[in-house]
């Protein structure tokens, strides 16, 4: 619920990063922002245009591990979720290959809930 003069999103983007790896704040960022672009292009027209109207509200949260993050792919896809793993080139910090984020949406918060309520912002 929203208080007055507050404005109630409800499309939102989760981008989610692993909390198991070390990587810099500017890593971080960069792996956010990959992964926001990549997922966002996997949206439909609808979803985009809903989304980009009411302000691209994007949460950042994160995982412990490689697999957590890959399970809630798995999760996120199975619900028709758009969903994007993003994996380093390993040009700075971090081997090449190596996976660091997941991008999820846009899509429906009450959706996007369902499956991230439970990750701790990072």
């Amino acid at each position: 619920m929203t208080s007055p003069g507050e404005k109630e999103f409800r499309w939102k983007q989760c981008l989610v990063i692993r909390g198991d790896i070390r990587m810099s704040c500017g890593k971080i960022s960069a792996q956010a922002a990959h992964a926001a672009v990549a997922a966002f292009q996997r949206c439909d027209r609808e979803t985009r245009d809903r989304w980009l109207s009411e302000g691209q509200k994007k949460v950042v949260l994160k995982v412990k591990d490689e697999r957590t993050l890959l399970e809630l792919k798995t999760i996120a896809e199975a619900r028709g979720i758009a969903a994007a793993l993003i994996q380093d080139a390993g040009l700075t910090e971090l081997p090449p290959g190596t996976t660091t984020a997941l991008g999820l949406g846009p899509a429906r918060a009450e959706e996007m809930d369902r499956i991230t309520s439970d990750l701790p912002l990072l």
